[in-house]
């Protein structure tokens, strides 16, 4: 993929689709590290009694890996994602392979911005969390 540009991006390109699979050791070293170890993103039955299908990972990991997409899109190109807003529709669930994926909606030549629509979807095609993210490119 070539670096992206303010100049080269056009309403309707996409971003990914990018495939990454999410380990339950991913989502417990995670929430170790955040000061997140609580049963329902470390330990399936005790998420279960929660009333969960199982382990789920914290909403803001879900926010880093769909920040992701958006940072592998900019790649060294100088610009800088300044918004991403999330939805959370579903609990995304370790141990399963996601697909990060999102396309240009609009761009704004006077403060040089790029708008998208971003989601992380489900093996089954579920999009588990939507978002839109902002990114600004240098003069």
């Amino acid at each position: 993929m070539s670096e992206v540009t303010y100049a080269s991006v056009q309403i309707g390109d996409t971003l990914g689709p990018q495939e990454f699979y999410l380990s339950k050791d991913q989502v417990r070293a995670y929430a170790k590290a955040t000061g997140m170890w609580v049963p329902r993103f470390t330990d399936d039955e005790a998420a279960r009694k929660e009333g969960l299908p199982g382990m789920i990972t914290p909403g803001n990991m879900s926010l880093a890996i769909m920040s992701k997409l958006v940072s592998d899109w900019i790649g060294a190109s100088g610009a800088r994602m300044i918004r991403l807003g999330t939805t959370y529709r579903q609990p995304v669930l370790p141990d399963h392979t996601l697909t990060l994926q999102g396309f240009i909606t609009h761009k704004s030549e006077n403060d040089r911005t790029a708008e998208m629509d971003v989601w992380v979807e489900s093996e089954e095609g579920d999009r588990l969390v939507i978002g839109t993210a902002t990114v600004h490119f240098p003069r």
